[in-house]
């Protein structure tokens, strides 16, 4: 049994791995931190995260990057293993973030999915085939119309999976539309798509002569990070300080 801190509970992730742990025999929340207690999680809610006195074996933060720096502070304080799950961290805040990790274990990942990151150790392979012998690869994200960045992380990770296995051949390539000339054999290109409600979905292709093989990974909610995130927490409890990703939870 694992017990967690969530940190943002009342936020629309905390709420959804509140539901997913009620239904883990192998994971509690003992407790949760958020500026808002406005609910019923049936654990205790700390608006103050140093008031947060429950003992625990793992926190996962899904907050925002305004509350990092005080997750970042009581985790290595507390030695308590962090699942840091907060995007938009700066400069300064990822340099803190391996600061505590010489403190405590620290897990961040681009994305949280299993799937995905199954997803990335499969790129590695089929690019050593593949792309060595000469196929093109384009990768296509779709997201949601409220997304922000473009492209995604996700894309980026996924992307820079294949360049590592490919020994960093490869140049990024956004956009098209100012170049008229023939597409560079060592360029990878990515392309955003924004509209409607769509959760996440990547695409990476490999276009080689009269045929093409595709990867696929659809989240059709965001449950799939949740459930990322527990099984992230559970694999922290007792690590010894140091980063960590989710190719050591899926290893």
């Amino acid at each position: 049994m694992v017990r967690i801190i969530m940190s943002g509970c009342n936020g629309h992730m905390g709420q959804v791995i509140s539901g997913l742990v009620e239904k883990d025999a192998d994971a509690e929340i003992v407790a949760g931190i958020d500026i808002v207690d406005n609910r019923d999680n049936g654990y205790p809610v700390f608006t103050d995260i140093d008031t947060c006195d429950v003992e625990a074996d793992a926190m996962i933060d899904f907050s925002s990057a305004k509350a990092t720096d005080k997750v970042l502070e009581y985790c290595a304080k507390k030695k308590l293993p962090l699942v840091l799950c907060t995007t938009g961290l700066s400069e300064e805040q990822l340099a803190k973030t391996k600061e505590a990790a010489k403190e405590t274990a620290v897990l961040r990942s681009a994305n949280m999915s299993l799937g995905i990151n199954t997803l990335l150790k499969l790129l590695q392979d089929a690019s050593k085939v593949l792309a060595a012998a000469g196929f093109d690869v384009e990768i296509v994200e779709k997201h949601h119309n409220q997304k922000l960045d473009a492209p995604s992380g996700t894309a980026l990770a996924l992307a820079d999976s294949i360049n590592e296995a490919m020994d960093n051949q490869y140049e990024y390539i956004y956009d098209r539309s100012q170049v008229r000339q023939k597409r560079d054999k060592k360029e990878l290109g990515i392309s955003a798509v924004r509209g409607g409600t769509i959760v996440g979905e990547h695409e990476v292709l490999f276009c080689g002569p009269d045929e093409v093989i595709e990867f696929k990974h659809t989240a059709y909610s965001k449950a799939v990070f949740g459930k990322g995130a527990v099984e992230a927490a559970k694999f922290l409890k007792g690590k010894g300080a140091g980063m960590y990703d989710m190719s050591d939870v899926i290893g």
